[in-house]
């Protein structure tokens, strides 16, 4: 350790706790009953191997502190700021994925913030070496909750993690892709349930409905490929139902049809092509649309 940090000194850095209000009592000193602590120079300066020997002090005065009291707080705020190093580097390992790096330290330093909680120096284990896996957790729950386009039970996040690392394994074993009942008896589960890991994992990304397709894709955006609901079918069910019941009609009746809703003419124009009234017409008409409709009842 390098010789500054051997001999106690009464400069200490500065507390990350907000300053107290002066006009109604006297400022207290975070640093108050810590005489005795080495002299702490700015974070940025201070390497790793002094890191962890500054740490080690610092843990040995928060055991015998009491949790709540200002000096705690500043031990503890002290080891965060001295340790924020390895958050930097947790998080570093993914710089690749899409969210922004303050938030994954953001995250990490949640972790980090556990780690100093639960760390005791009787266990004998180096500080960086137990709070790594907690911050690296901490992160990986961060994706794990908010990576998935469609929100789904923790459970099956899970699930589908493992059928991933069970499906790699059959896939290698077999040379081929393993199917649901392999998949189902290496993790001791139910076919259905390995069905629901598979359905869930769709949930984990979602395509653009502008994305582009591939160079070698012809066949546009995916917008232009979902197909769209056709009314027009409707209308064909309709037509082929009605076919048997308009052969059905008197030959007139037959005609009046065709010139009403095929020619599109009105019934004045309809009774003088027939020679009869419009009146009459109308009467034909209703007549005629009154028995189609209780066919189409009667088919149903």
């Amino acid at each position: 350790m390098s010789p500054r940090l051997d001999a106690s000194h009464t400069q200490r850095a500065t507390s990350t706790l907000p300053p107290e209000d002066t006009r109604d009592e006297p400022a207290h000193d975070p640093t108050d009953g810590l005489e005795g602590l080495p002299e702490i120079p700015p974070y940025d300066e201070v390497g790793p191997v002094d890191a962890r020997a500054l740490s080690k002090t610092l843990f040995e005065r928060l055991e015998s502190l009491e949790e709540g009291t200002h000096e705690y707080s500043y031990v503890r705020n002290t080891l965060v700021e001295l340790n924020l190093a390895l958050v930097k580097f947790a998080a570093s390992r993914f710089r690749s994925r899409s969210e922004p790096m303050e938030d994954i330290i953001q995250v990490g330093t949640i972790g980090l913030i556990k780690a100093i909680d639960r760390f005791e120096l009787s266990r004998g284990v180096e500080f960086p070496t137990f709070a790594m896996p907690t911050i690296v957790g901490e992160i990986k729950r961060f994706f794990r909750d908010t990576s998935w386009s469609v929100r789904v039970p923790r459970r099956l996040q899970e699930l589908r993690l493992d059928l991933a690392k069970a499906g790699d394994e059959l896939a290698q074993k077999l040379d081929r892709a393993p199917t649901v009942g392999e998949l189902a008896e290496r993790l001791g589960l139910s076919n259905d349930e390995v069905v629901e890991g598979m359905a869930a994992s769709n949930a984990y990304t979602a395509s653009s409905l502008d994305a582009q397709p591939e160079e070698d894709d012809s066949e546009g955006a995916l917008a232009d490929r979902i197909g769209y609901e056709d009314h027009g079918i409707e209308g064909i069910e309709y037509v082929e139902s009605l076919k048997p019941l308009i052969a059905e009609l008197p030959p007139r009746d037959r005609k009046i049809l065709s010139l009403r809703f095929v020619a599109n003419m009105t019934q004045s124009e309809i009774g003088d092509e027939l020679g009869i009234s419009q009146m009459h017409v109308s009467r034909l008409l209703s007549r005629t649309l009154v028995r189609l409709r209780k066919g189409l009842t009667v088919e149903e």
